[in-house]
């Protein structure tokens, strides 16, 4: 096998198992960013796309979480990317303006796409018990008082009806519903 063919394996190596960056791997080779940059787009024409394996990667070893959490950093620095090119760049002020309003609401959409992760970690947690599932997510998801609540303390101190109602408010329905005796539930969200 050629010095190349070893080079090129190593690079997808670490681009989908260690998660290394394209600038990275090229430094720590001794190859352009150009060069990894093709040897990627080359494999993916061929059927060996490593972004795809990459996330099949994270999402094997290490669950949902990670992927959501690698996302949700993403979102953030393309977040006060856009922000700074908004402030500094050389935009239109109407492109300015859709830009912020696309930020806008992407933002509002991410807490529940960050819930929806939590979800899918409590019901792998809770291998088909759909109540242990909303008892995992609630007590993830959801702060009493300023502190997170164990499975076991969320069981002893919240009803299970209200365990439903507090799901439904952190998915951002009925979030100003009432108690029976008029009050509003204190538990809120932890994001």
């Amino acid at each position: 096998m050629s010095n190349e063919q070893d080079t090129r394996r190593k690079a997808r190596s670490d681009y989908v198992y260690r998660r290394m960056t394209g600038a990275t791997i090229s430094l720590a080779l001794n190859i352009s960013q150009a060069t990894f940059g093709r040897w990627k787009k080359a494999a993916k024409a061929a059927g060996d796309d490593w972004d795809l394996a990459r996330s099949a990667s994270i999402i094997a070893g290490e669950g949902i979480e990670t992927v959501v959490s690698s996302v949700v950093e993403d979102f953030m620095i393309m977040a006060q990317a856009l922000l700074e090119e908004i402030k500094n760049g050389e935009l239109t002020m109407d492109q300015k303006v859709k830009h912020l309003v696309a930020l806008a609401d992407a933002m509002t959409k991410m807490p529940n796409w960050i819930n929806h992760g939590l979800w899918m970690r409590a019901q792998r947690i809770a291998k088909g018990d759909t109540a242990k599932a909303q008892a995992a997510f609630v007590a993830e998801a959801v702060m009493f008082e300023g502190e997170k609540l164990t499975i076991t303390d969320l069981a002893e101190l919240v009803p299970a009806g209200d365990v439903l109602q507090l799901i439904g408010e952190v998915f951002g329905k009925d979030g100003g519903a009432e108690t029976e005796d008029g009050d509003e539930g204190n538990g809120v969200t932890a994001h």
